[in-house]
């Protein structure tokens, strides 16, 4: 049936490998779903979310400090607004691709529906490099930027947030020209700063709500995070995040890393550990010379699986955890991975775990926090009414929970629950009714 379809799909497709993993293990999921339902099938739901609404292409022409053009290339892909205006980040990488970009759009989708808020799915992003520029460098090109995607977003259109290289700072860049240019003061992208309409615990909300959906999973197993030796890849804003609130909680954090290798603490890493690794972060250092204090070790070209841990969460990029690292993981007695990044698990990996009984949470549903946040900002722009930090945790904590419900219900079977095929089918089922009642359209 999986294969039947695939071959169907445009065939410029196959030539995108992290969509076509995507689209692949959706379809493997859904497809019986579709079938089941006349009004779905007859709708053709899954081939229409496989091809995107419009991808949309920029060239931006920028000047640098030394006076001299500089020419990008930029993408926003708006892939279903089926169920509410289109959301996604924007990363700013030289990597960037269609391909990758396709491939988180069309997850976006899934994931919004998950969250049970009115959010379609996009993701944008521009092959500019931000290292070693200025501040205003960085200014120019976000102005750049807007000035060609300015017309294609907006509140009730396409709501564009950070992602990789795109934090308050660049957000803000990109709000004020958009601000200029459409002479509206309107919540037309997410992720602002306080001052001018964000919302409290924006930054936190991917790691912690990770983290509540990982303290579900646990429930669901009879057990707590207390004492549980928790392995985490990255050192950017979810991981460290998710380290800090998976402490709280009682966790024992042993491993952060880079592309360099991995920190380990076989005690667990501290509160001021995890502030280290973000201030070398912030500072483009690395973390490969820890203070002895910290009770902390740097191993170059580790990996943060070969420590056996209880709890796994590859919070870095997509297929970074293969095949060979999952029997690593296996063989320790691994209990449970959840998913920080998008799609960190290569297929064989991802395999290999269901066979040998491990549950794995997609990042759909197990890192739906920062889009969550972002959808309650939206309705705080809407509402001219901001909450407080402590009430954004508490509907996170609510939204995570929900999540974890719905996708239970959904992959509950033989008293187990499969993760992957409940946060697809929860996420179809919604996407599947909005786009068949809606006509061909």
């Amino acid at each position: 049936m999986t294969d039947t379809f695939l071959s169907k799909i445009d065939g410029d497709a196959a030539a995108q490998p992290n969509f076509w993993q995507a689209l692949e293990e959706v379809a493997r999921d859904v497809l019986p779903i579709e079938k089941a339902h006349s009004e779905f099938a007859k709708a053709r739901v899954l081939h229409r979310l496989a091809e995107p609404d419009r991808i949309l292409s920029f060239r931006v022409v920028w000047e640098d400090d030394a006076g001299d053009v500089q020419i990008n290339r930029a993408w926003r892909v708006q892939a279903s607004n089926a169920i509410g205006p289109y959301k996604g980040g924007l990363r700013f990488h030289p990597d960037v691709t269609v391909d990758t970009l396709k491939f988180l759009a069309f997850e976006q989708c899934f994931k919004n529906a998950l969250t049970g808020l009115p959010l379609g799915g996009a993701k944008g992003g521009a092959n500019f490099d931000p290292r070693g520029r200025s501040n205003a460098e960085i200014m120019r090109f976000c102005q750049a930027l807007m000035r060609q995607m300015a017309r294609f977003i907006g509140p009730d259109l396409d709501v564009p947030a950070g992602d990789i290289n795109v934090g308050t700072r660049e957000i803000g860049y990109l709000f004020g020209a958009w601000r200029q240019l459409s002479d509206s003061y309107a919540a037309a992208l997410t992720g602002k700063g306080l001052s001018y309409g964000g919302s409290q615990m924006r930054i936190e909300a991917t790691g912690y709500g990770l983290i509540y959906f990982v303290a579900c999973m646990l429930a669901e197993q009879g057990k707590g995070l207390d004492g549980q030796r928790i392995a985490i890849s990255g050192r950017g804003n979810v991981a460290t995040h998710a380290a800090g609130k998976a402490i709280d909680l009682g966790g024992t954090v042993i491993t952060l890393s880079s592309t360099s290798g991995t920190l380990y603490a076989p005690d667990g890493l501290t509160k001021e550990a995890v502030e280290w690794v973000q201030e070398r972060k912030a500072a483009g250092e690395e973390m490969n010379a820890p203070p002895t204090s910290l009770g902390a070790s740097f191993h170059a070209d580790k990996t943060p699986w070969e420590f056996e841990p209880d709890i796994a969460l590859p919070c870095a990029t997509q297929n970074e955890l293969t095949r060979d690292m999952a029997c690593m993981l296996a063989e320790a007695g691994t209990q449970l991975v959840a998913e920080g990044a998008n799609m960190p698990l290569t297929s064989d990996a991802a395999a290999l775990l269901a066979r040998k009984g491990i549950p794995r949470a997609p990042g759909k549903a197990a890192n739906a926090g920062g889009v969550a946040v972002s959808g309650l900002e939206i309705s705080q722009n809407a509402h001219g009414r901001y909450l407080s930090a402590d009430e954004v945790d508490r509907a996170l904590k609510d939204i995570m929970q929900t999540i974890h419900s719905r996708v239970a219900e959904e992959g509950r079977k033989d008293g187990q629950i499969d993760y992957q095929l409940g946060a697809n089918i929860a996420a179809y089922r919604k996407l599947a009714k909005a786009i068949a009642e809606q006509g061909i359209v």
